[in-house]
């Protein structure tokens, strides 16, 4: 039998460049299931995405899957991909498997928290404040060179990497500190700048886009601190969930997020296609 992949419209193209397309999965043309394929804005055709694949309950377990996420990589090859990236809802023990047997290697997981009705205290001596206009443009030079760093590290072109870091930002915060729903606070113990942390207050819950400890003052408690900071803001807005992603290889901040009851929502996979 002959598993392959019949496309169900025309290839988009979204405003942003993204690319996009719906698939059937198909066994000597009969239909198993549907895979849909695409691109970001922010990587553009570099970075191919598949963003879903299912297939039905009576064709699993017989390869189908495998033979198409195989031919979703030969189309993103046709678009000039040179990575692949899938995210796997934790608990989906059977696709982790899959991607995992494909050659796909953990990039980064999210993570989240429900949350209490009170804010938790800091310890004595530290005490956070808002950013101030000066730092924040320093801030903003660091941190995005240090997001396109973290990209490059794990497979992205440095091109690419930079492009990411750019639209990112630019997205995320269009207005600066001024953006609707942000927070990004300076902590400080005992009268010292020990570290810093970005929150986006979002609809639905809040997101901690960034936590740093700067390097002379690691290993001293304070990213539990500037996470117990992320949480006060979140229920001072009336959130219910704090969010956040880790990329893989950071075992103190898994540890620490762990440690704090946080726990995985999803994880990010990707595989070379060169």
């Amino acid at each position: 039998m002959t598993t392959t992949l019949r496309p169900t419209e025309p290839l988009q193209r979204a405003a942003d460049g993204a690319r996009s397309r719906h698939y059937q999965v198909c066994v000597n043309s009969r239909p198993v299931g549907a895979l849909h394929l695409g691109t970001t804005a922010a990587f553009g055709d570099a970075v191919a995405r598949i963003l879903d694949l299912r297939i039905e309950e009576p064709d699993r377990g017989r390869g189908r899957g495998t033979v198409a996420a195989l031919a979703a990589e030969e189309v993103a090859r046709g678009w000039g991909s040179r990575q692949i990236e899938v995210a796997v809802p934790a608990g989906a023990e059977a696709a982790l498997r899959l991607v995992e047997t494909l050659g796909y290697v953990p990039r980064s997981r999210g993570m989240e928290k429900r949350l209490g009705r009170t804010p938790p205290a800091l310890p004595a001596g530290s005490v956070a404040r808002p950013m101030t206009e000066a730092e924040f443009e320093e801030w903003l030079a660091h941190q995005s060179e240090d997001y396109a760093r973290v990209w490059m590290e794990r497979g992205v072109p440095e091109q690419e990497a930079y492009a990411k870091s750019r639209h990112d930002h630019e997205t995320l915060l269009p207005r600066g500190m001024a953006t609707d729903g942000t927070r990004i606070s300076v902590l400080e113990h005992e009268g010292t700048r020990v570290g810093t942390l970005w929150v986006a207050l979002q609809e639905e819950n809040a997101f901690v886009f960034d936590v740093e400890v700067e390097e002379a003052h690691r290993g001293h408690g304070h990213g539990r601190t500037l996470m117990l900071l992320a949480e006060a803001q979140a229920i001072a807005a009336g959130k219910d969930v704090l969010g956040l992603n880790v990329f893989a290889g950071n075992t103190p901040a898994e540890r620490l997020y762990e440690s704090l009851g946080y726990r995985t929502t999803r994880y990010s996979l990707y595989k070379s296609l060169l």
